[in-house]
């Protein structure tokens, strides 16, 4: 039974760990660790059944440290450390689910018995899970990691004899998702547990609902590199999407000499089901087959951006859905295309569209209060969402935000003029060329457009361009010459010397500081 000591105290971290002969007695001692963070990061890889810990810690404290651990191991016991002064403390914890509590100045013989005893109570939970829940944490040990001992090892080759863990049979992760049964959670759920049962009937191997999809390993014996076997599972799938009438999706990790392969495996899994998209015309999907990825393109180009300000302008939003699903169909269709570097595109259509109405609204005198209102870019959205959704909810919106912000404005002319500047920052832009966009005499446009702004012409398109090289700069890893182009400078050199007459620094200096 694995034990973790932790203190930031380096004498009480070694004290414990040395005075006390932890191995004789029966535990595995893992490295102390000094504080809860490093702890924390620890316990979810290490997985110790008991954790022994101080209650006050530079940083974050026990009872956070417990917490965490209830969260991410429910079967552990935490046992706290504690001073005479943090008495009450002790018992705030015992409240909150802590085992129990020993003052730092127990005898080595009280904290041994305090230890046997929390033993004693995980053994005992181990005794009581029924059959099922006994199996199905025994293969989640399995598949996750670390390695099980020896007792686990005994226990789960005789639940889960699909395995044959004795014989060292190769094995193979896949993960499995099912869909079709309505979109409510319990359909989901109750789906699941169908394909489950069918599962346990047809494969030889184990599964385990966890997290919303079904974990199954196959035993493959044979060669490592049979096929066949995966042939059969997918001929497997399709029995099953006939008879509940569902649709699935499997990605399979590589197959492994025995169980100690399994978390890798299960890792490979993950990743290949994290391609479901990119794959719609197959039910299962190897790692293998998408390992060689070196994934597409990330950000968006000048001409995609300027038809979704278009198209945000039109305020169609058929059109603007239309636009959504052929670029992302021709960006699925990217062999070298992955789910991250859909995500960073994703990412980068909609900063595009934020930066775009930022303006906008900045040029009609509306940008602290309306600002502060537009949805918030997900740095970290699922993967696993569907990428039009990701970007069309957030995009319908802006189109939203810009029909009201048009309405309220009125748009006189020289506000027109602001936005066609901002749209065309990329492109020679003469006064006379926006005076006729407004439908204006260029030097009557001149005047009252130096009144309204407070800059001439030249200077107003010279400062917007180089705020729109600014954020460039901060937001993506173009180049500096491609920024150049972007905001209308054809000549690098001038485009350099004018970006530092005006911010005091050099381009790459301004994006090393950002």
């Amino acid at each position: 039974m694995k034990l973790l000591i932790v203190d930031d105290e380096v004498i009480i971290r070694t004290g414990l760990s040395t005075v006390i002969k932890w191995e004789e007695l029966g535990y595995e001692l893992l490295r102390p660790a000094a504080s809860a963070e490093e702890a924390m990061e620890r316990i979810a890889l290490e997985r110790p059944e008991i954790i022994l810990t101080d209650i006050r810690m530079t940083g974050r404290d026990g009872l956070e440290l417990a917490g965490e651990a209830r969260r991410l191991l429910p079967d552990s016991e935490v046992l706290i450390l504690t001073g005479y002064d943090q008495f009450s403390y002790a018992q705030q914890a015992i409240r909150q689910g802590v085992s129990d509590y020993l003052l730092k100045t127990s005898r080595p013989d009280e904290i041994i018995r305090a230890v046997n005893g929390a033993k004693q109570r995980v053994l005992g939970r181990l005794h009581t899970l029924k059959p099922d829940q006994l199996r199905d944490s025994l293969l989640e040990k399995l598949v996750s990691g670390p390695e099980p001992d020896e007792r686990q090892l005994e226990q789960a080759g005789k639940l889960l004899p699909g395995l044959k863990l004795g014989a060292a049979s190769p094995l193979q992760a896949v993960t499995v998702t099912a869909s079709g049964w309505g979109g409510a959670a319990e359909d989901g759920r109750l789906l699941l547990f169908a394909v489950h049962n069918m599962m346990r009937e047809l494969v030889e191997g184990e599964a385990l609902i966890r997290d919303n999809v079904l974990l199954v390993v196959l035993r493959r014996d044979g060669l490592l590199g049979d096929e066949g076997g995966l042939k059969r599972f997918d001929s497997d799938l399709l029995r099953i999407e006939r008879r509940l009438k569902c649709k699935l999706f499997a990605g399979a990790g590589s197959i492994v000499a025995d169980w100690s392969g399994l978390p890798l495996s299960n890792k490979e899994s993950a990743i290949a089901l994290g391609f479901q998209e990119f794959a719609r015309e197959v039910r299962l999907l190897c790692y293998a087959n998408v390992i060689e990825r070196k994934g597409g393109r990330t950000v968006c180009t000048i001409e995609e951006e300027q038809m979704l300000t278009t198209l945000l302008k039109e305020g169609d939003p058929a059109s603007l859905q239309r636009w959504v699903e052929a670029t992302t169909e021709a960006l699925l269709a990217d062999p070298d295309a992955t789910p991250q570097s859909m995500q960073a595109f994703v990412n980068s259509v909609l900063i595009s569209a934020h930066r775009w109405i930022e303006r906008v609204l900045a040029s009609f005198g509306e940008g602290s209060g309306t600002l502060a209102h537009l949805p918030r870019i997900s740095e970290q959205a699922a993967i696993s969402d569907s990428q039009r959704l990701q970007m069309l909810a957030p995009l319908n919106h802006l189109m939203h935000v810009y029909a009201e912000a048009v309405g309220n404005a009125g748009i006189p002319y020289i506000n027109r003029s602001i936005a066609y500047i901002h749209d065309h920052l990329d492109k020679e832009l003469t006064l006379q060329q926006v005076a006729k966009n407004v439908h204006l005499n260029p030097n009557h446009f001149s005047e009252v457009f130096k009144r309204e702004t407070g800059h001439t012409y030249i200077e107003f398109v010279t400062i917007a361009r180089i705020e729109r090289a600014k954020a460039l700069l901060g937001d993506s890893p173009i180049k500096v010459s491609d920024v150049a182009s972007r905001v209308g400078y054809a000549d690098m050199k001038y485009f350099s010397q004018l970006f530092k007459r005006y911010t005091g620094l050099t381009p790459s200096e301004y994006r090393a500081r950002s």
